[in-house]
């Protein structure tokens, strides 16, 4: 078995890996890094994504900190207008090769091992085998193993449905459905997304760009869901005081609710939270964003199906727990139940730095790939694990609005200790990752006036910091039995 030696071996060449090993080489110019990952090219579940897929966040904001994402050209038509593109799939992974071929591997600090996974890793040693070879390789790991793997994405190409499927039943995952055309004499009369998260919306947004009638789309959705509005996420000075308005009104709005539920009813009220039918109360939330426009479409599809989760399926029929329900006999099962992340599995959760072993986990949700750069600057500027994890506190994956205070608080306590660590600030206010620090930075160079909502910020902080917390108490054990 050949032998190799590394500083850090990082597991998964996922975004939070090569997020964290991206801020790593510039932090500690000396250290060598190993990553190993099963996928045949850097990215992560990005390989294995349905090909409409897009990033529902900014690319100003996604990736890593030393290479720039996206440009600044606002979208000027579709449901998108008036915001900053959204980076398409292919995008993304043309994005996350270049920086391994460019930036990564021409260091000489970095090997890459793809098609690869560890079997073993522990005590300074671990050891990878080839998916394809089988051929084994033994890694002395001289500092840590750096464990990517704790979001364990879920894909629908890589996802089992968690249902049954009659025989001869016309089945399909969002990846087949760019391939209809040629089927021309044999398409489907009706589709049936199966789910309620985004890659169900995504779908939902496709077929209907695509010319399907509404009329001849069902929706399965068990239970519906809170959308962040895409508005209030933008980058740049231009949107500066929408995001920071977005900011105050969370603040406000947790002073003045009793419950996370009536905390994004009042959001939603106002905007800031969408939902796509506004008569029912959304019982999830996943962090989801949308642009208004994309909502105006969705609703247009009013034949939703409400009878909890499906349990099987079979032509022109789904059956639920209590419940069946008959579609046209030539319809067409999307399958959309894939969880973006394991929201109710905690078989990592805790402190990230531990010992021999870093487990990058969110610290502010759900900017993860912003989580993975911090977490590098902390292992590299920072020297024993209870330092560490006192200013790197791993956020809760809460996955309903009344659960969401536990997040939000732990994001603010983050936070606070970040702004009272002269070296985190100084990394913050050049941290591409960051949505406001970089913007702040350059704003208050040129002397914008914009910044004056800043003076509201405070003052929300003094008077919603109290709610957040009350709120957040009140979610704890919630969230634990989740």
């Amino acid at each position: 078995m050949a032998t190799i030696e590394t500083d850090y071996l990082v597991i998964g060449a996922g975004a939070v890996g090569l997020a964290f090993v991206d801020t790593l080489l510039d932090e500690d110019p000396d250290c060598h890094i190993t990553i190993v990952d099963k996928h045949a090219k850097p990215g992560g579940h990005w390989n294995d994504a349905y090909s409409f897929v897009a990033l529902h966040q900014p690319s100003a904001f996604y990736g890593v900190n030393s290479m720039e994402f996206g440009d600044d050209v606002i979208d000027d038509h579709g449901p998108n207008k008036g915001l900053y593109p959204l980076a398409s799939g292919t995008e993304v992974l043309a994005y996350f090769s270049h920086l391994m071929n460019r930036r990564f591997l021409p260091s000489g600090r970095v090997s890459y091992h793809p098609l690869s996974e560890v079997t073993q890793a522990g005590d300074g040693k671990a050891t990878f085998r080839s998916i394809l070879s089988g051929e084994e390789t033994g890694v002395t790991v001289r500092r840590k193993v750096v464990d990517g793997t704790f979001y364990q994405t879920s894909v629908p190409a890589t996802h089992k449905a968690q249902f049954e499927i009659a025989g001869g039943t016309p089945f399909a995952i969002p990846g087949d459905l760019p391939d209809l055309w040629m089927k021309a004499d044999d398409l489907p009369g009706h589709y049936v997304i199966v789910g309620a998260g985004k890659t169900a919306m995504d779908t939902g947004v496709w077929l209907l760009q695509a010319g399907v009638d509404p009329s001849a789309i069902s929706w399965v959705r068990s239970r519906d869901s809170w959308i962040i509005n895409r508005l209030y996420t933008q980058p740049g000075p231009d949107f500066f005081e929408d995001v920071v308005q977005n900011q105050i009104a969370m603040l406000r709005a947790a002073a003045e609710a009793e419950t996370g539920d009536e905390m994004f009813e009042i959001l939603g009220r106002d905007g800031y939270m969408l939902r796509i039918d506004e008569s029912v109360k959304p019982e999830m939330f996943h962090y989801a964003t949308i642009s208004e426009g994309e909502v105006e479409l969705l609703r247009t599809i009013t034949n939703v199906i409400r009878h909890g989760r499906v349990q099987a399926i079979a032509p022109g029929t789904m059956t639920f727990e209590g419940a069946i329900e008959s579609v046209p006999e030539d319809a067409l099962f999307i399958d959309c139940t894939a969880s973006a992340v394991p929201f109710s599995d905690s078989r990592v959760h805790g402190p990230q730095f531990r010992e021999d072993r870093i487990v990058l986990q969110p610290l502010h949700a759900p900017l993860v790939t912003f989580s993975a750069a911090l977490t590098a600057f902390l292992e590299a500027n920072f020297d024993d694990d209870e330092a560490k994890n006192a200013l790197g506190i791993p956020s809760p994956l809460t996955d309903t609005p009344n659960t969401f205070p536990l997040s939000f608080l732990n994001n603010f306590i983050n936070r606070g200790a970040w702004s009272q660590n002269p070296k985190i600030a100084a990394w913050l206010s050049k941290a591409r990752l960051d949505p406001t620090g970089t913007t702040m930075a350059k704003m208050m160079a040129a002397g914008d006036t914009r910044l004056a909502v800043m003076g509201g910020f405070s003052e929300a902080i003094a008077v919603g910091m109290p709610g957040v917390q009350r709120l957040a108490e009140a979610a704890r054990a919630e969230h634990i039995e989740r």
